[in-house]
């Protein structure tokens, strides 16, 4: 086997790439990492530079893997997240090889598994894991032309308030990189509107345990799919500043103007829907109906966990939910930068093999592809709601190493001898 060539080939080397990595080490399977930049890049290049984990240092984490840079209920920085991933890669020799990019995986026509062409030459394996992860195309949608005066960014290339050009930011998304986004730029002293759509929200914590405690006692981490008509719903949660709840209530009290959802645009003036309302009151009604199932827990168990009534209480609705604005006019509203966060899309264009759907997305079940030998991970939602996260990304891994090695098993089989036709017949 040359060093071209590899039982498994990772491609990715972020979290998913290397909690592979660790679990086939751990078994003894030879494999490769091909990481296009650095170890963890995205978290160092394609993040704001603000950001901080949602979840504590103490969760979201690799098992028996401990953060090196901050306490266990501290939320780590991007670059410690990063640095963290390194390390993890460096604990466990992990064969990774960086600055080089997969342009093409194919089967390997004449020899087994699959062959690689990438900006290092080409490379072979029995098994491919595509590990790129769930933030591969940004999405912004085509309501705006690039044409107009407007500044328009992306959450994935926004970095910091002094980026964007003077004068007020529209953000579009209320998930945790919108939420966080706007509040920053908020508190830089900018003229914010936030557009809100439908999402769950959380409480940061609640009788004195985080929310990732609370969801994993409660089986919500593990649940299998996500409810009818919620696939797409962002979560409004935040470690920023310590970590705290997010409530719209608290951004339009701290002059964030709120909107609902962006439509349609023209004459330089953007509309939104009329469902505000309906969104922070279901973003309440989730945030509610947790406390109330964590309060039946402690009840249920017996938990010495002080009461915290005062969480259930909500104010009024902000005025803007109450008489919704329906557009604006950017350029009188002095709105001269777009912010979307709206997402994601994935992108396996490079992966020339019948394991996608007529869209370009994945076909699998808990990421084992129908194409033999062909798996996929870090995905939201790839075998439980923790799927994408760093923690859930371990466990997935776990199984598909675990699936990998049943299957060499299987192709390294060979019968001890040939039996005769007829052997161990009863003559009579």
């Amino acid at each position: 086997m040359s060093s071209q060539d590899t039982d498994v080939l990772i491609v990715g080397g972020g979290q998913a790439g290397i909690a592979m990595s660790e679990h086939l080490s751990a078994q003894g399977v030879p494999h490769l990492v091909l990481e296009r930049a650095r170890i963890g890049e995205r978290w160092r290049s394609e993040r704001w530079d603000s950001l901080v984990a949602n979840g504590p240092a103490w969760h979201d984490r690799f098992p028996g893997r401990e953060f090196s840079s901050c306490g266990p209920e501290e939320f780590p920085d991007k670059e410690s997240v990063a640095d963290y991933l390194v390390e993890v890669a460096a604990a466990s020799a992990a064969p990774v090889r960086t600055g080089v990019e997969v342009t093409r995986v194919s089967k390997n026509l004449g020899g087994p598994g699959f062959r690689a062409e990438t900006s290092a030459g080409e490379f072979t394996a029995r098994s491919v894991v595509a590990a790129t992860g769930p933030f591969q195309t940004p999405l912004i949608p085509g309501v705006i032309p690039a044409s107009d005066p407007v500044t328009q960014v992306h959450s994935s290339g926004y970095k910091n308030p002094d980026q964007l050009p003077p004068g007020g930011v529209l953000v579009v998304g209320a998930g945790s990189s919108g939420v966080q986004i706007a509040d920053e730029l908020r508190r830089a002293g900018r003229e914010v509107t936030l557009a809100v759509g439908p999402h769950d929200r959380p409480p940061r914590a609640y009788r004195s345990r985080d929310f990732v405690w609370w969801l994993g006692v409660l089986g919500k981490w593990d649940a299998s799919a996500p409810p009818q008509g919620a696939e797409h719903v962002t979560i409004a949660v935040s470690g920023a500043r310590g970590g705290h709840t997010v409530d719209f209530r608290d951004l339009a009290a701290n002059g964030i103007t709120l909107v609902g959802r962006a439509g349609a645009y023209a004459d330089g003036v953007l509309s939104f829907d009329a469902d505000l309302a309906d969104n922070i009151r279901g973003g309440d009604e989730n945030y509610l109906a947790l406390l109330r199932e964590a309060d039946a827990y402690v009840e249920r168990n017996g938990l010495d966990l002080p009461e915290e009534p005062e969480a259930h209480v909500l104010g009024p609705l902000p005025a803007e939910a109450r008489t919704p604005i329906r557009s604006l006019n950017l350029a009188e509203a002095g709105i001269t930068s777009v912010v979307w966060a709206t997402g994601f899309g994935v992108d396996y264009g490079w992966l020339d093999l019948p394991a996608l759907d007529e869209r370009g997305r994945p076909l699998h079940q808990r990421g084992v592809s129908p194409e033999p030998g062909v798996y996929f991970l870090g995905l939201p939602w790839l075998s439980r709601r923790g799927s994408s996260f760093l923690w859930g990304v371990w466990h997935d891994a776990k199984y598909l190493a675990d699936h990998i090695v049943t299957q060499r098993g299987y192709r390294a089989y060979a019968p001890e001898a040939t039996v005769p036709t007829g052997a161990g017949r009863l003559s009579r």
